[in-house]
């Protein structure tokens, strides 16, 4: 049997795995109700359009989950600055394409973790991490430019925005379903 510390080892992966699919689910949500003029819409001239936020996590997916445990997460063949300018060959359909490699390789390595990597070192821009701290940076990045994506493609949409969460006025009503379906499990 798994000691305490291999069981909660294992759980922190699964959870890690579960977080990252959900970012990733509710960033494609939100992207899935812009129309391509959207996609490459900035909306002044110091922002990034939602195909400059996905283009960037892309490269990052790339870069960092690449031979995670034995190479520096910043490949030296990553061009972080022209993940944020449009090159010519740059579509929807190329993007998404990067995108979804990105989250293959994320979701290969970190599937292939075992509760005795937690604490091994890893590197990024040569600073030593351990998994655990590695991962942690990685929810936290892709959540803020998963909350970037949302934020923009609501603000695109406007009054056609179809919400990715409890409904304005909604939540008692929500709050009411779930405390019934889970009422009595601990």
């Amino acid at each position: 049997m798994p000691g305490m510390d291999d069981t909660l080892a294992a759980h922190y992966l699964e959870n890690a795995l579960r977080n990252f699919r959900e970012l990733k689910s509710l960033a494609e949500k939100a992207l899935a109700q812009v129309g391509d003029d959207e996609f490459f819409r900035q909306i002044d001239d110091e922002s990034n359009s939602l195909a400059l936020v996905v283009k960037h996590m892309a490269g990052n997916l790339r870069s960092r989950w690449s031979d995670f445990l034995t190479t520096d997460g910043e490949k030296p063949d990553r061009r972080r600055d022209f993940e944020f300018a449009l090159a010519p060959g740059d579509t929807r359909a190329s993007i998404h394409e990067a995108w979804e490699h990105g989250w293959a390789i994320l979701f290969d390595s970190l599937g292939s973790l075992s509760p005795a990597d937690l604490l091994r070192k890893v590197r990024l821009r040569g600073e030593p991490y351990t998994v655990v701290e590695a991962v942690n940076r990685q929810l936290t990045h892709y959540g803020q430019h998963t909350g970037q994506i949302i934020f923009l493609a609501k603000h695109l949409r406007s009054k056609d925005w179809k919400t990715l969460s409890i409904a304005r006025g909604a939540s008692e009503t929500f709050n009411a379903e779930m405390k019934e379906q889970f009422d009595g499990e601990r």
